[in-house]
Order: structure tokens, then C-alpha cells, then sequence
């Protein structure tokens, strides 16, 4: 009988792989290996998986091409995604591919009917588009578990949309914890249990109805977290082609370091403004069960990567990170007519509630509103809405610059040395996180690279080696 769902697992470690660590044979030999080790040191690994690189794009073109109304060019694109999966799949299991290439044979017949269907009726909704999607992952997980398998690991598939459990939202569902809890016990923890290697297509679920939804672009590394709470796992391994969370884009800043501890707080505000290393849903199952949380690189697995954990340690820098994120606009609203008029705020804000449009920053004074939103083709509909009640200008082509440090809040002079680094670069507005742990401003997106460059300069130059890796910088000298 399996163990009471609050009890710990310490030895349970749930894995997940990105789509270039299972993007072809060899990264999946690869992910094959890395599983393994973790066996050897007497873990138990519960694996989820992304679609292979690309995949997910791929299915998404064949949606559209289908609801255009191009059969025939959805069809071609499925054939290609079949040639590769079948491909790949003959150079992982060899000679005992029969069983599966019949498997992966009926699951792109069935994607070609799906294909087809929309094309007749020429409408794609987004409850087809999860459903088509949704291939992806599951492709990828029974390669894998097979590939597993045939190397003598006791893989074992299942279907994630057995355990992840969600409401209707397609597109972006979410997630029914307690359900995915017991499903876990049922479907996953057995296995476990039997010493065999449970691997699920993570991003995929499934409403109380079986009908097909998923979690988001990212939505795997939820996937992974979800699975990691609901087992109370020891830990939850976020495996990509990185060697962990950075000081900052290492495109923009060859110097950048790799973090080697970083907190939940501190992760989570990263995701959100730029970072791509996690999916900031990731954080919260882990958080409200203190699993510490690792990020690693298929690629070089003995890199011991950046492990996230629910307190800080302490750190000679004031920050941790700096993240990007661009293609934002700024949106100003100005009406001296509503100058301290009960509900401006609110009319306001409903306006982008309306369109679904988040909001990144604010800054308010007497008579104007500046808000930061992601550019999107809705903005001349909400300004037109806005204009009803204000003056309304947008300006588009902008970034947010994003500090992260526990330490922030308690290093007196911080402000001075951020803008003291980017004195030469126009700062359009500024704004202290309520949390206390970010500090951002919004720069022309032209200006990005010399003002990150400038910054790291200016608080990285003499890394605390407790927190930082500054081996590679080392070696460079």
C-alpha cells in the first residue's frame, strides 16, 4: 500500500529534460546516461519530458496551415515530424523498432485526421490547438521510456494526461493540485515503487472530462514541479542546455557567471522579467514545499549548475542577476480633468483587464498613469478605450532592465551605482519591487547591450566565489 501523500520521498528526484536535451538520438542517449547516474547513486528518478527542439513550433504552423484551410500543407508538415521520429526512434532502439514505429505510425495517422478535420471545417479553436500540440510530448515520452527500456533502465510511459489534471482554460490550464495529488499516488507512485522509471510528456494535461489541455509555453518545467509537490520528492531537476541560472545573457555579456545558489524569490523574479532558463510557474509547487530545485545542462552533467532554495544565502554582491526583457511599450495616460476623481484607477485598469493585457510596471503621478505592457496587436483598441477618459500616447520599441538581489534592501547606495553605471543612457522610468528584491527601469531596447554590459561591470567585477562561479572567468586570464 502506498505511503500517506505528506510523507516525505526523499529519495524520489523528478527530472525534467528540455526539448534539446531529447532532441535527436544522441541527446536522448545522453538523457539516458544522466538518468542512469542518478540510479547509481540510489535515487529514483521520475522523468518528465518536453517535445523534441522544435516540435511544438512545428505543430503549431500545422494547426494554422490547417485552420487556413490547407489540408494539404498541415499533412506535408506532419510528414516531415513523422520522418524524424522515425528516424530517431530507429537509431535509439535498433533492431526492436517494429513495436514502436507502429505506435508512432498510429499516432501521426491520427494527427493527420485531426489535420484534416480542421481543414474541412476551416476553423482552428484553441481547444484543437492543444489537442494537436499535445502530440509533441507525447511522442517524445514514449521514445523515451523505450529508449530507457532497451538500455535496461524499466522505463515506463505514462500518459501525463492520466495525472495532470485542469480546468477547461485551454491554452494556459490550470492546474487542480489536490486531483493531480491522488492521480500521482495512483498512476506514478507504484511504479516507483516496482523500481521502474515512470517517464511523462510534461506542458500536457487533461480536464475532469479526459478532453485534451495544456499548461503554457514552458508549461514542462510546471509539469516537473507539480509532479515533484504532489510526491513530496527530495528534489526537482531542471535539465536544459545551460549550465544554470546567470548573472545575465551571456550573448550580451561574454563575462556573465553562473550562479551557484540562488532563492525561490529571487528565481521567480527572474523568470518573470526575462530570464528563459525556468517558466515562472515552476517555482510556486516547489516553494510551498520547500523542494529545493537544480538547474543543469544535458550537455555537460558534471557541471553542478544553480540550485534554488527557499532562503538566500548570504552574499557579498547586493545582486544576483540581471535580467532583459524587450518588446514592451510604454503606454502614458494623462487626464488632468480626473485629477483626484474617485475611480480613475480602476476605469483605467479595467480597461486592460478587459483585454487580457498584464502589466509590468507603473508609475503614477498627479495627473498621468505610465504603464509597461508587452507590444501586441490589441494596444490601438485599448489606447481608443483609454481615450474616452484621458489623453493616451503608447511608445513602442522599449526593455526592461531588472536587478535581482535578497541583499538589495539592505545595501544603502544601490541607486546611485545603477544609474551612476547607465548615466550615459536614457532611463524612461524607474520602479522599486514591492517585494523589495527587484529594482527596474525601462530603456530604449537600442540600448540594451551597453547598459547591461555597464552594469555587470559595475557589480561583478570582484565576484563573491560562494555564490558565483568564477572559474571561466579565471581560466580566460
Amino acid at each position: 500500500m502506498s505511503a500517506a501523500v505528506s510523507e516525505p520521498r526523499p529519495k524520489i528526484v523528478v527530472m525534467k529534460f528540455g526539448g534539446t536535451s531529447v532532441e535527436d538520438a544522441e541527446a536522448i542517449k545522453r538523457t539516458v546516461g544522466i538518468v542512469k547516474g542518478r540510479r547509481d547513486q540510489g535515487l529514483q528518478p521520475i522523468v518528465v519530458v518536453s517535445a523534441m527542439a522544435k516540435v511544438t513550433d512545428q505543430l503549431l504552423a500545422a494547426a494554422a496551415t490547417a485552420g487556413g484551410g490547407d489540408r494539404d500543407g498541415a499533412v506535408a508538415i506532419s510528414f516531415k515530424l513523422r520522418k524524424r521520429h522515425l528516424d530517431t526512434a530507429d537509431q535509439i532502439v535498433g533492431r526492436e523498432i517494429a513495436e514502436l514505429a507502429h505506435f508512432l505510425h498510429r499516432q501521426f495517422d491520427a494527427l493527420d485526421d485531426l489535420l484534416r478535420g480542421i481543414a474541412a471545417v476551416g476553423e482552428l479553436t484553441e481547444r484543437s490547438t492543444d489537442l494537436v500540440v499535445s502530440f509533441g510530448e507525447r511522442l517524445s515520452s514514449i521514445m523515451v521510456a523505450r529508449a530507457f527500456e532497451h538500455r535496461g533502465l524499466s522505463g515506463a510511459h505514462v500518459d501525463a494526461r492520466t495525472c495532470i489534471i485542469t480546468d477547461s482554460h485551454f491554452g494556459k490550464a490550470a492546474p487542480l493540485e489536490e486531483i493531480i495529488e491522488a492521480k500521482l499516488l495512483e498512476h506514478v507512485l507504484p511504479l516507483v515503487e516496482a523500481r521502474a522509471v515512470p517517464v511523462m510528456g510534461g506542458f500536457i494535461g487533461a480536464n475532469e472530462q479526459g478532453v485534451t489541455t495544456t499548461l503554457g509555453r514552458g508549461g514542462s518545467d510546471y509539469t516537473a514541479a507539480l509532479v515533484g509537490g504532489g510526491l513530496y520528492a527530495g528534489a526537482i531537476e531542471i535539465w536544459t542546455d545551460v549550465n544554470g541560472i546567470m548573472t545575465t545573457d551571456p550573448r550580451i555579456c561574454p563575462d556573465a557567471l553562473r550562479v551557484k545558489t540562488i532563492s525561490f524569490e529571487e528565481a521567480a523574479e527572474l523568470a518573470y522579467f526575462g530570464a528563459k532558463v525556468l517558466h515562472p510557474a515552476t517555482i510556486l509547487p516547489a516553494v510551498q514545499k520547500s523542494i529545493p530545485v537544480y538547474v543543469l545542462n544535458s550537455r555537460n552533467p558534471s557541471n553542478e549548475g544553480t540550485k534554488i532554495t527557499p532562503i538566500a544565502p548570504k552574499c557579498a554582491s547586493p545582486l544576483k542577476s540581471i535580467a532583459v526583457k524587450k518588446r514592451l511599450t510604454i503606454v502614458d495616460v494623462v487626464a488632468s480633468r480626473m485629477l483626484m476623481s474617485h475611480g480613475y484607477l480602476k476605469a483605467v485598469f479595467d480597461v486592460f483587464d478587459k483585454y487580457h493585457c498584464a502589466i509590468d510596471m507603473v508609475s503614477t503621478s498627479e495627473v498621468s498613469i505610465s504603464v509597461t505592457v508587452d507590444s501586441n496587436e490589441q494596444l490601438p483598441a485599448i489606447c481608443a478605450e483609454l481615450g474616452k477618459i484621458a489623453d493616451v500616447k503608447y511608445e513602442g520599441r522599449k526593455a526592461l532592465v531588472c536587478l535581482v538581489g535578497e541583499d538589495i534592501r539592505g545595501h544603502n547606495g544601490i541607486a546611485a551605482r545603477v544609474f551612476g553605471a547607465v548615466r550615459d543612457i536614457n532611463v524612461r522610468m524607474i520602479s522599486q519591487g514591492a517585494s523589495e528584491i527587484n529594482m527596474s527601469f525601462m530603456i530604449d531596447e537600442e540600448d540594451v547591450e551597453e547598459a547591461v554590459r555597464s552594469l555587470h561591470q559595475e557589480f561583478f567585477s570582484d565576484p563573491d566565489e560562494a555564490v558565483f562561479d568564477a572559474t571561466a572567468r579565471m581560466a580566460k586570464v
